[in-house]
């Protein structure tokens, strides 16, 4: 039985629709299966998913169209009221082979378990995803924080996290399938282990995993929250060669009080004070970063603040975001920045972040890196920039490669 998925969101939800797909096809749910897996980041998000709900009702007029995410655990009552859905099923239970063996009861349609009491964090089973070549390992699960524009907690629970052996198992099936480099996930990364009974971090994690999987050319790490960075991952930073020197932070604001309105828990110094200190570790190190524009109260001013700490961290890849007003949220009962005035500073945010790009492509130029290579004719550095390769070599290998230019996105090889 073939099973379609439609992933919304973040990389968690994409390895998990992967999990989906195999218990689904060994479970015979159904002969005509589409999983929805959807995001409640944004208003947006759920609007987008409805669409596509009611576009898939559409083209295939007699498919069972299974809801599940974060939409489906925070708005339930909005997806159960569309005919187009069969069903609904909860954050926690979607991992579980037993949801997707057999036809759901009429009973559960729309029955979500309470995802706040969940301890524990299932470990993934998957060896990679088809036609990826980096393989995704979620290690982590939920947020114990309380961001006033963020609902995921609500939607995904509090923190848990997977225990040490059963992650090191995980990358060694990667490595023992072919795979070159795993990223480690969750929702917040840096509060992995806290809630294990052996004292743990994302730090000790790195070393275990580079320790106990020796044959794992690439370690790489999903989005970080900086000020929670504990000494080990530091240290790994400083001293293990195949943890890349990459590194996605969340950010959101340059600053303080918006930070504080925010109830983030970092300061505009903290966020400079780790990227120098990075950089110190691991000259070259390259840092992408989440910034959001136009949060409610912000002043110019306040947004000027974000736009220098571009420059003041030496961000290289951002993910801008204009504040969208999530229902439930703190931050969407708070004064609004005019729409506008939300777009154009998003705007001039992403257009800050295509010079930083730009200037950091003109200086790999001359420069020899070992590229990771992937499909269509592209590999990736050990900093995450892309390189387009010719002749196209096949994707998964290791290319030595002089930068002879670039387009304004990718670096170009010789």
């Amino acid at each position: 039985m073939a099973v379609e998925t439609l992933t919304f969101g973040c990389r968690l939800n994409t390895v998990e629709s992967e999990v989906m797909r195999g218990h689904a096809e060994a479970g015979a749910a159904s002969a005509d299966l589409v999983i929805v897996n959807t995001c409640a980041v944004t208003a947006e998000a759920g609007r987008q998913a409805r669409k596509a709900i009611r576009r898939l009702a559409r083209e295939r007029p007699g498919a069972e169209i299974v809801v599940t995410g974060c939409g489906a655990q925070v708005e339930t009552e909005a997806y159960a009221a569309m005919p187009e859905v069969a069903r609904l099923v909860g954050n926690d239970a979607k991992g579980r082979a037993e949801t997707w063996a057999g036809p759901a009861r009429p009973e559960a349609r729309a029955a979500i378990d309470d995802i706040m009491v969940v301890r524990t964090a299932t470990p993934t089973r998957i060896a990679g995803i088809a036609g990826q070549t980096r393989a995704f390992v979620p290690v982590q699960n939920g947020c114990d924080h309380r961001c006033t524009f963020c609902v995921i907690p609500f939607g995904r629970g509090n923190s848990r996290s997977v225990p040490v052996a059963d992650v090191v198992d995980q990358v060694a099936r990667i490595v023992e399938a072919g795979g070159r480099e795993a990223v480690l996930t969750g929702v917040d990364l840096t509060a992995y282990g806290r809630d294990l009974a052996a004292a743990s971090s994302l730090g000790r994690l790195v070393r275990a995993i580079l320790a106990q999987v020796p044959d794992l050319a690439r370690l790489r790490l999903s989005s970080i929250d900086s000020i929670e960075a504990d000494d080990a991952l530091m240290a790994a930073i400083a001293g293990e060669p195949r943890l890349m020197p990459h590194f996605h932070l969340s950010l959101q604001a340059g600053d303080d009080l918006v930070l504080k309105r925010m109830k983030r828990r970092h300061t505009r110094a903290d966020a400079v004070r780790f990227c120098d200190a990075v950089r110190a570790l691991r000259p070259g190190a390259v840092f992408g970063a989440d910034l959001i524009a136009g949060f409610p109260t912000e002043t110019e001013a306040q947004f000027a603040r974000s736009l220098d700490l571009v420059a003041e961290c030496g961000l290289t890849h951002l993910h801008v975001f204009p504040y969208s007003p999530r229902p439930g949220t703190p931050a969407a009962r708070m004064p609004p920045v005019p729409g506008e005035i939300v777009r154009e500073r998003a705007a001039r945010l992403r257009e800050a972040g295509t010079a930083a790009l730009t200037a950091h492509l003109a200086g790999e130029v001359g420069r020899t890196h070992r590229v990771l290579t992937e499909r269509g004719g592209l590999g990736r550095t050990e900093g995450f920039t892309p390189v387009r390769l010719a002749p196209e070599p096949p994707p998964g290998v290791f290319r030595e490669v002089t930068i002879t230019g670039h387009d304004g996105r990718v670096l170009i090889a010789a």
